[in-house]
């Protein structure tokens, strides 16, 4: 396939991107490319060190896709050996390690599931457990003396944790030089990641350098936010929407983005034409999240599956009306008075709220609803008679049916 002009390889490359480090040496490794008709290795990593992708992790994986729609080749490396570590990168505190198993097992998911991004055959995957597997450690120390701690130390994250006495391990130490020797080891022209990973990225260069080879350039891409719109998306704030969630969850989470993030995701994680975006952007909330729900869903899932999954948010929430699926929770007479009980005990009682305050603060913020018509609770002592087959909301995406039960 014959390779785009650098300019057009360019505007693709730029897209969604938030640095290219150094960008004249991007531009000078396409053109060369482009005059050898040579593809550039372009270097992306994952330690394996869950199990479910969300759409966070999918942005420099789109990244690496568009290398490969543009002619270039992919290199995956996955971090059999660096899991073994863990990550340190923006975190204030260790890095819990997994045994070799645990990540074996990962791999099979995480291969499984990238396959849903990047086109997997036309990929080098490679495991660096290739070649740490085999150092000495005579070759090992060869590496480290590569690095001064000073080095070491000029990381954000490292920086952080010596200036509060937090512990810093001498095996966290290893996994930037890990990462980094990995690109010396694939002869990367490009790696992908997010801004976090740039003392990696340059570290690279240097060994690369050393090595003999050119430089890699690094290209981060921003850290996609979460649910909240402000924190980075991550599965242990319950802030993500994973690629592996149904169409109709996926469209339910898409509903609650805050509308000032709206232009980041359709960046990120669609092919919207920018010109397009600013227009939908101007255009109507609802129907913007709804674009983007069906660009996303269409893309793991597919597109008849995008638009069922809008029609239904749009009859069972967007029009107020009922889901067609509401679980039946049991609540027994016995924990009733006089079939009576307060609005937030009833709610916790229930489970849909895990705290009688939870209950309340639902409840002073106008969220929390009973009965056919979702009428809302005025305050938290209302007395609710509880009956069989009564309705319970808690916001939109948490109900039930009352079924009661005697002793």
């Amino acid at each position: 396939m014959p390779f785009a002009p650098v300019d057009e390889q360019l505007a693709v490359i730029r897209r969604g991107t938030e640095q290219i480090v150094p960008e004249p040496e991007l531009i000078e490794k396409l053109e060369q490319s482009l005059a050898t008709d040579t593809p550039l290795r372009i270097k992306y990593g994952i330690d394996p060190t869950g199990i479910d992708l969300h759409l966070g992790h999918t942005v420099p994986m789109r990244k690496l896709r568009q290398f490969q729609a543009l002619g270039h080749q992919a290199v995956v490396i996955i971090g059999n050996y660096t899991a073994l570590v863990g990550d340190p990168s923006g975190r204030d505190e260790t890095r819990a390690r997994l045994t070799a198993e645990q990540v074996e097992a990962n791999s099979a998911d995480y291969l499984a599931q990238l396959g849903q991004v990047i086109d997997l055959d036309a990929a080098e995957v490679i495991r660096n457990g290739d070649w740490f597997a085999g150092m000495s450690f005579l070759e090992t120390l060869e590496l480290t003396s590569k690095v001064t701690v000073a080095q070491l130390l000029t990381r954000d994250d490292f920086s952080k944790r010596y200036k509060s006495e937090s512990p810093i391990y001498l095996h966290e130490c290893l996994y930037p030089i890990m990462q980094a020797w990995d690109s010396v080891q694939v002869s990367a022209d490009i790696e992908l990641g997010g801004t976090e990973q740039l003392y990696s990225f340059m570290l690279a260069r240097d060994l690369q350098k050393d090595a003999g080879q050119p430089g890699q350039v690094g290209i981060m891409s921003p850290i996609l936010v979460g649910l909240d719109g402000h924190r980075r998306m991550g599965k242990s704030l319950d802030n993500y929407i994973a690629i592996a969630d149904s169409p109709f969850e996926m469209i339910k989470k898409f509903m609650q983005l805050p509308d000032e993030c709206m232009k980041m995701y359709f960046e990120l994680l669609s092919d919207v034409p920018l010109q397009e975006v600013e227009s939908l952007l101007g255009g109507h909330a609802k129907e913007c999240k709804q674009r983007l729900a069906a660009e996303v869903i269409g893309e793991y899932h597919s597109r008849e599956s995008a638009v069922e999954a809008i029609d239904r948010w749009e009859r069972e929430i967007g029009s107020g009306g009922q889901p067609a699926e509401i679980p039946e929770i049991v609540v027994s007479t016995a924990d009733l008075d006089d079939g009576h009980l307060p609005a937030a005990a009833l709610l916790k009682l229930t489970n849909l709220c895990n705290s009688t305050s939870e209950a309340r603060r639902a409840i002073s913020q106008g969220g929390a609803y009973f009965g056919e018509d979702k009428e809302r609770f005025e305050s938290h002592d209302t007395s609710v008679a509880v009956t069989n087959g009564l309705l319970l909301w808690v916001g939109k995406k948490r109900f039930c049916r009352v079924t009661l039960a005697d002793d």
